[in-house]
């Protein structure tokens, strides 16, 4: 695979760029331009969530829950994407803690940003060392934050669970776990193998299982909660049928999860992204390329445009503080009012 984040699940369904595993949680498998769905060549390859540049500073989401009784332990920055320990001469943990995974791109980079403005301190694990590192320094020279990163796939179980745990006890605390990676390899049923729909099915509900296993215990002690980014075709489906097929099944786990962990404190909640405009992505892509069958997509919103990654980073940092106390086993649709998840319809 490339050496790239799994950063999809984000809901930039039917994306015609990208096919493979994607990052942005696009149903690959569509042909640009075309009008109609139609198989395109399997890749092995982890997408991204692209970049969406000068967000995480507004929004009246509130800040994340810090009302458990868990202690803190200083903490100080480390930026190395393989670390093993923090770093000397950085800065104390001074805010409730936050693990996003797949954080250093596109929705999950809105979503790092967005924490650390209201005064979250994060650890963000993604498959890119350039990508974790440009983000680290942009939370530390704008928001003065602590940031740990790790360079993993989420696909190796047994990192992503290191991670968490080493996460905890870095910073002593969690206060909220967002699964952003995700994504989804194969084309449509005739070509896709059995793999495709396993290693879709880990992205997607896998990892984000591992990483709330693992933060649980933590989340207990802290009064907080975990939000999975699921996506516009978990609820309205598009081919491929794998990737629809686990975000479904990652939307009804957040629920069965929520009431589970409800009785010790912990809210699970989904949202679902639509269709987004990430810049260097493919929506983009056919914005650029294509920009009368990118005005035909638009008109599938009724506000006649896109969602921006930025305005569903608010809707997580929302349900990850206390004015969504009362909001658990939900999904939330950010998604403008989409109609077909994908520009070839259903």
């Amino acid at each position: 695979m490339n050496d790239t984040d799994h950063a999809g699940g984000t809901g930039d369904t039917g994306d015609p760029a990208d096919s493979g595993i994607s990052g942005t949680g696009d149903t690959p498998g569509t042909a640009a331009g075309t009008g109609t769905h139609r198989p395109r060549d399997r890749r092995t390859t982890a997408g991204t969530n692209g970049t969406a540049g000068g967000a995480g500073t507004a929004g009246t989401a509130g800040t994340v829950s810090r009302s458990g009784t868990a202690g803190r332990t200083g903490v100080r920055e480390s930026c190395a994407p393989e670390s093993g320990g923090p770093e000397s001469g950085g800065p104390e943990s001074g805010g409730p803690v936050v693990i996003v995974t797949g954080g250093s791109r596109g929705l999950g980079r809105e979503t790092t940003l967005r924490l650390a403005a209201q005064g979250c301190d994060l650890a963000v694990c993604g498959r890119d060392a350039a990508s974790l590192e440009a983000v680290a320094e942009e939370v530390r020279a704008r928001y003065g934050r602590t940031l740990h990163t790790t360079r993993l796939d989420v696909l190796d179980e047994s990192a992503l669970a290191a991670f968490v745990r080493e996460s905890a006890a870095r910073f002593g605390r969690v206060d909220g776990l967002v699964t952003v990676a995700g994504g989804a390899r194969g084309a449509d049923l005739r070509g896709t193998e059995a793999s495709d729909w396993d290693l879709t099915c880990r992205l997607n509900v896998t990892h984000p299982a591992i990483a709330l296993r693992e933060a649980a215990d933590h989340l207990a002690g802290t009064g907080g909660s975990a939000v999975l980014v699921s996506s516009v075709s978990g609820w309205k489906p598009a081919p491929p049928a794998q990737y629809a097929a686990a975000k479904a099944a990652q939307i009804h786990m957040a629920a069965s999860l929520a009431r589970e962990l409800g009785p010790r404190g912990v809210r699970v909640n989904c949202v679902s992204p639509g269709s987004m405009l990430i810049e260097g992505k493919g929506w983009a892509r056919l914005r650029d390329e294509d920009p009368r069958a990118y005005r035909e997509f638009e008109k599938e919103f009724p506000g006649g445009r896109l969602v921006d990654p930025r305005d569903v980073a608010e809707v997580i940092a929302f349900l990850l503080s206390d004015g969504a106390r009362a909001v658990n086993g939900a999904n939330i649709p950010v998604d403008s009012g989409q109609n077909a998840p994908s520009a070839y319809g259903y």
